[in-house]
């Protein structure tokens, strides 16, 4: 399935909408994950645990909306958002939320 953050895809004429769909995906952050990104914090450089739970979550994120668009017989999605948020007492939880429009194009 096509996914684009743009609302046209060149040379492509959108055939039919669907309306929106979303996905949103929510993971808890570990204490040890918390701990090391403190760490990482204070002397520099990336935090690899955190980025690869954020990539989890938004493959999953992604993977939900696409199944919905699919439900709905779209061959893509047009328009698409990514949302990042920290939820929950202190950050305790990240959130991924993506949306767009499902779309048949010919």
């Amino acid at each position: 399935m096509l996914k684009t953050t743009t609302s046209v895809v060149e040379g492509q004429e959108v055939r039919e909408y669907f309306g929106v769909v979303v996905g949103e995906a929510i993971l808890g952050a570990n204490v040890f994950k918390d701990i090391f990104g403190s760490i990482r914090d204070i002397v520099g450089g990336r935090s690899g645990s955190y980025e690869k739970e954020m990539a989890r979550a938004r493959a999953l994120a992604f993977a939900d909306m696409e199944e919905s668009a699919k439900a709905l017989g779209a061959n893509a999605i047009i328009g698409i958002d990514i949302d990042y948020e920290v939820v929950g007492a202190q950050g305790a939880m990240m959130m991924v939320s993506v949306s767009g429009t499902a779309v048949r194009l010919r």
